[in-house]
């Protein structure tokens, strides 16, 4: 659940092209069978959450270009996945998810989501569980790689589809989040991704509120520490984070001041002393 910068040094993806990238394949079932925090159109699509919702947006946000890759159909990840989610319908109510938790309507002046066009999530054997990163000449389009062999590993079986969602409901995070132009915490930037996840309804079970370490160690634990600050401050407190992401260099302390008037070691504190 990493992202990789076009400039990092990790090792490149293997070559493309031998991808099915302009089709979806529809799996049976047929239909993805509804997490905590997702909601059916009439149509069978997957859609989000009212209760999610704090406030009138529209619906016009700009949807990118979906594509799905499986390096290995025979791979027994690869036949889980395709018999436990409706990858089209899956990716389209993800995608919507988080660009109305990371911003609050196409309309109002503060939403300024990047320009990603496409998303491809590639299905292959590799190790780790997944990670985003962007085309080397073309920043805007995302690739999602998602370990098969973690998908194959999901027990009981019952999870799969939960796991998957969330799993790539992350993973799209990465792909409209800002970075501070790269001065951007990891632990925040994974914290934001895991809080998106939280507030879809797509925690695993082994998730829980911890209050050892830092406020920036990341996904779950930060996570939750974003939620605290979601609710002591109002809704739309992480989408301000976001945009402050978007407009200026992380600087530590003022960051936070500069935002909601304390410290981060003081609010650090009080969600130590609310949790403990």
């Amino acid at each position: 659940m990493t992202v990789i910068s076009k400039t990092s040094n990790a090792t490149e993806p293997e070559s493309l092209t031998t991808a099915m990238s302009s089709t979806f394949i529809s799996p049976s079932p047929a239909t993805t069978i509804l997490p905590q925090g997702f909601e059916a159109h009439d149509q069978g699509d997957l859609a989000f959450s009212a209760q999610n919702n704090d406030g009138p947006q529209d619906d016009d946000f700009n949807q990118p270009k979906l594509r799905l890759e499986i390096r290995d159909l025979q791979h027994p990840g690869a036949l889980k996945f395709l018999a436990s989610v409706n990858a089209a319908s899956l990716m389209s109510a993800a995608v919507r998810n988080v660009q109305r938790h990371l911003y609050r309507s196409p309309a109002d002046v503060s939403t300024n989501p990047p320009g990603t066009r496409s998303v491809t999530v590639v299905l292959r054997d590799m190790d780790g569980v997944a990670f985003t990163t962007g085309k080397e000449l073309d920043d805007d389009h995302k690739e999602i790689h998602f370990s098969l062999r973690y998908i194959h590993s999901v027990s009981p079986q019952s999870r799969l589809s939960d796991e998957i969602t969330g799993v790539l409901t992350h993973e799209l995070v990465h792909c409209y989040q800002w970075n501070a132009r790269g001065t951007c915490p990891p632990g925040l930037i994974e914290g934001i991704a895991d809080w998106v996840r939280l507030r879809c309804g797509l925690s695993p079970p082994h998730w829980k509120r911890e209050t050892d370490g830092t406020w920036d160690k990341g996904y779950q634990h930060t996570a939750y520490f974003l939620d605290f600050l979601e609710q002591r401050f109002g809704p739309g407190t992480v989408r301000r984070i976001n945009e402050k992401l978007r407009r200026n260099r992380y600087t530590g302390e003022e960051f936070w001041t500069g935002l909601l008037g304390f410290s981060i070691e003081k609010l650090w504190k009080d969600y130590v002393m609310k949790t403990a």
